[in-house]
């Protein structure tokens, strides 16, 4: 009997095996996107000398390409310690956990059980049944103290194990799975976005503190220059050969110099604290080692010659919104698979004895097994509109996709043509600056000589200090937005994600679901 038992339930289990291979809902099919051969946005055709080779800038990490040790040492550290960075590891650590238990739902699932009771029926719930009969003279009843009612308290020891095991013959759990796949690869590349973004802001972040310094040194240059200039005037007035009105508007001039150092000082203060943050550390943690200005990083005068084919590879969102794509596609099979039976195999097996000492006998074992069947006939269209959600969810996640290629073909083009127009700027500024110090010099000259009012003077000064504050923001302008074009391009993360830092079983589960 045993034997024809477990025939009967390998076959069943063979025919559940042969019949999953039917999934229900659509299959998902990698979205077909135009994408333009070229970008119109093309290198700026100027005279501008090259400050550094234009080799081929490695996207992996393009960050070294501005050859700044402590740039490449901030990114090291913030890729390790930055908060958003790690809230994005644990969203991934959470969708394993999902799909590990997705997995869990093809396998029987198995529960112990043991108990004891002692119970004692009442003495006053039943009428008690008398075992003979008690007739008496004149017809009396007999005596009720011959009844053979139960009155004493009775023990049981049980103990057992039930089985259930759901065949996913329809690929409900298959699609869960699907879904629960999709959707660690999403987190991944969820991490992986959120090591772009950060690159660029530690990399945009450091170049403004570098450009706010580099503004605070012209300043403060522009102060002295003013100051030494002022005190020539004050000289001349003390010797009769110059006007009150010549030293007012010198010290005007000189205190409108000076008013521009409090906010710079206040951008580079904010500046230290927001790279602080970006860490994972206090925001004034790095204010004693950043305080020191240094030069302004300048990248390569050459971009990346990216195709815009390559997008729908390298940047982490889009990636990131196919796989959302994918998961809301395998819940539309999810919920198709509610309209269909389910089928279980249910078996349980124990002891049950009245006595401790007896559940070891043979004649304690009871067992059962069986197939279940359950179908929701009727549940007020509930099934339906479940899927019609996630059908309508996997459109939502289709026109995310759609919107997040064409969004990211705008920030390449965009990106490219800031850049590239800020460096025919910074040209033009920089002939500015070459012609303002001539006229600071000629003016200084000629009014020396009584040719020219001193006016001319203050007038070049101001237009001196214009021109090289213009040209030290452009400067900072041209390398923030090379970082954005490295950012628009999703460079950067192929090599920071699997940080040594990370612990080993975070590693295995980046470069596992990482793999689409």
């Amino acid at each position: 009997m045993n034997r024809q038992l477990l025939l009967r339930t390998a076959c069943g289990v063979a025919i559940a095996s042969v019949l999953a291979g039917c999934k229900v809902g659509p299959d998902y099919k990698r979205p077909s996107t135009t994408m333009p051969s070229a970008y119109s946005a093309t290198q700026p055709a100027t005279t501008e000398p090259a400050t550094q080779p234009a080799v081929p800038v490695d996207l992996a990490r393009w960050w070294e390409s501005f050859n700044d040790p402590q740039l490449n040492r901030l990114i090291s550290e913030s890729v390790d310690s930055n908060f958003d960075v790690q809230i994005a590891l644990a969203r991934v650590r959470e969708a394993r956990a999902q799909l590990d238990a997705a997995f869990g739902g093809l396998w029987p699932t198995l529960d112990a059980s043991g108990s004891y009771s002692r119970s004692k029926a009442s003495e006053n719930a039943f009428a008690a049944v008398p075992t003979g009969s008690a007739s008496g003279a004149g017809g009396g009843s007999g005596s009720s103290s011959g009844s053979s009612f139960a009155r004493k308290a009775t023990s049981l020891w049980q103990g057992g194990f039930d089985a259930t095991w759901e065949l996913d013959i329809f690929g409900g759990q298959q699609r869960q799975i699907e879904s629960a796949y999709a959707t660690l690869q999403s987190q991944v590349e969820a991490r992986r976005s959120a090591l772009v973004t950060l690159l660029s802001e530690v990399a945009q972040n450091y170049i403004l503190l570098r450009g706010y310094q580099y503004q605070l040194s012209i300043v403060d240059k522009n102060i002295a220059a003013q100051n030494d200039t002022l005190q020539v005037q004050r000289q001349k007035l003390a010797a009769g050969i110059a006007t009150d009105l010549t030293v007012a508007q010198a010290e005007a001039l000189l205190a409108s110099t000076r008013a521009q150092r409090p906010p710079l000082q206040t951008n580079i203060d904010q500046t230290i604290h927001r790279l602080g943050i970006l860490l994972g550390r206090e925001p004034t943690a790095l204010q004693a080692e950043l305080q020191t200005e240094t030069p302004l990083p300048v990248g390569p005068p050459a971009i990346p010659t990216e195709l815009p084919s390559q997008l729908l590879r390298r940047r982490p969102d889009i990636r990131q919104t196919e796989r959302a794509l994918a998961a809301a596609t395998a819940g539309i099979g999810v919920a198709t698979a509610e309209l269909f039976p389910k089928f279980n195999l249910t078996g349980s097996v124990g002891l049950s004895a009245n006595k401790f000492s007896n559940l070891g006998d043979s004649n304690s074992l009871f067992w059962s097994v069986g197939p279940n069947v359950s179908w929701r006939i009727f549940d007020a269209g509930v099934i339906g509109a479940n899927i019609r959600f996630n059908q309508a969810a996997a459109d939502l996640a289709m026109l995310t996709y759609r919107q997040s290629v064409y969004q990211a073909l705008s920030d390449v083009e965009d990106a490219i043509t800031a850049y590239n127009n800020e460096r025919q700027r910074m040209v033009t500024l920089q002939q500015s600056v070459d012609a303002n110090r001539r006229a600071v010099d000629l003016s200084r000259n000629l009014n020396t000589a009584g040719v020219v009012d001193f006016l001319n003077v203050l007038t070049a000064e101001q237009g001196l200090f214009n021109a090289e504050s213009a040209l030290a923001i452009s400067e900072q302008t041209v390398s923030t937005d090379l970082v954005a074009v490295y950012k628009a391009l999703g460079g950067g993360w192929e090599t920071t994600e699997l940080s040594p830092q990370l612990p080993k079983a975070d590693r295995d589960i980046i470069r596992q679901a990482g793999e689409n």
